[in-house]
């Protein structure tokens, strides 16, 4: 039997008298890859900041693995499990790839704040980065300023950075808007890579990477999951198609 690894149940989430959740019930599986789509203004990304502890929640209760992670810190989050990405690249421009990477990697290695040991006489930390730096097709970039990095490339970096920590959930915000046809095929290909025997939630407004990723999909329309089912049975969803696709991505 298929477990579910994140869950949310009722969620709301109001700023004043502004409702922007209203009632939020959605169960992902472990291992799926599942898409949050919807029209701008849906509530997409505030449902990610609730999720990661960056909002907190007005109402309702979200489970990681069973246990709730209800307004807890986002730190706090990420170490039970959860890592996440951003719309707006979320990177240290002036330091190299690799030091991002290394970074991202010193908590889950257990390397503690200290002012008097150096990163670079660390084996260990030093090596796993190299190795992830390998897994996301960048190390011929290792010693490159992040913020000299092409657009796609700053995007693949955050995507290392987002997974440095082991998480087993992984949310990706829109990972390739702005992105050229070429870089969303790659953008995609190194998705499904480094989030293999993961479980991956996106928000994408890009269709075709939509279908083609996940193995499931909800559409929020105005704070509410008007649907949540199978690429295929949503693009012949009627009440998806009026709300959100329009007929002609339907070919049912």
């Amino acid at each position: 039997m298929t477990q579910v690894v994140l869950e949310l149940i009722d969620i709301h989430k109001s700023f004043g008298s502004s409702k922007i959740i209203n009632g939020v019930d959605l169960a992902i599986q472990d291992g799926e890859r599942h898409a949050i789509i919807g029209p701008n203004g849906a509530g997409k990304s505030t449902l990610f900041n609730l999720i990661s502890g960056l909002y907190e929640v007005s109402k309702g209760n979200i489970k990681l693995r069973g246990h709730s992670i209800t307004n807890l810190a986002p730190h706090q989050i990420n170490r039970l499990g959860l890592s996440r990405s951003f719309q707006v690249t979320n990177i240290f421009p002036k330091m190299s790839v690799f030091e991002n990477i290394r970074c991202a990697l010193l908590w889950p290695l257990k390397y503690k704040y200290s002012f008097w040991h150096h990163c670079s006489y660390r084996q260990e930390l030093n090596q796993k980065a190299d190795e992830l730096l390998e897994k996301i097709n960048m190390a011929d970039r290792r010693d490159i300023a992040a913020g000299e990095l092409a657009y796609a490339e700053q995007r693949a970096l955050e995507i290392g950075v987002t997974i440095a920590g082991g998480a087993e959930v992984i949310l990706l915000d829109e990972p390739t808007a702005g992105m050229s046809h070429s870089e969303t095929d790659r953008a995609v290909e190194l998705i499904r890579s480094v989030t293999e025997d993961k479980t991956l939630v996106v928000v994408e407004h890009d269709m075709g990477v939509v279908f083609n990723l996940a193995d499931r999909i909800s559409v929020l329309v105005y704070g509410e999951i008007i649907a949540t089912d199978t690429p295929d049975n949503i693009r012949c969803n009627a009440d998806v198609q009026e709300a959100y696709l329009g007929e002609e991505v339907a070919s049912c």
